[in-house]
């Protein structure tokens, strides 16, 4: 499954990045996220894994990333692993005018078991929870800059 997603953040990208880049303030708009754990590689860097768990539903869910590609201010990927799903997420940050910054995610999702049979009812839900994940983002770091 694969599918793009973008929102307009009404700050420069230069202010998108610094809030972006934070491990601190991931907890500020991922809500759910119970930690975030550095397990290898120079954090932040490009090979740098890290354990993030979720709550759940029923239980919590465990989740690795590895940053696969760190060229800021343009651009950010890495992978995401959990059972049953690997994800590739490209994050790509433009200014297309002073002051505000598009910034445009490219998702391709891999499943294995249960998921794999699930996974074609699911695009649409997988797709609204990126989109709110980034509107999430947009709310705090449009809201942290008058803090």
């Amino acid at each position: 499954m694969k599918y793009t997603t973008e929102v307009t953040i009404h700050l420069p990208r230069e202010k998108v990045i610094e809030l972006f880049d934070s491990t601190e303030n991931i907890y500020k708009w991922q809500p759910g996220l119970l930690s975030f754990e550095h397990l290898s590689g120079e954090p932040g860097q490009e090979g740098c894994r890290s354990k993030m768990v979720y709550e759940g539903r029923k239980s919590d869910l465990l989740m690795t990333e590895t940053i696969t590609k760190r060229n800021f201010p343009d651009e950010f990927h890495g992978t995401y692993e959990a059972r049953g799903v690997y994800n590739e997420i490209y994050n790509y940050f433009s200014e297309p005018e002073p002051g505000t910054t598009l910034w445009s995610t490219v998702s391709i999702f891999k499943f294995r078991g249960l998921m794999a049979l699930m996974a074609p009812f699911m695009k649409q839900a997988f797709t609204h929870n990126t989109v709110l994940n980034m509107e999430r983002f947009k709310v705090f770091a449009e809201n942290e800059e008058y803090k």
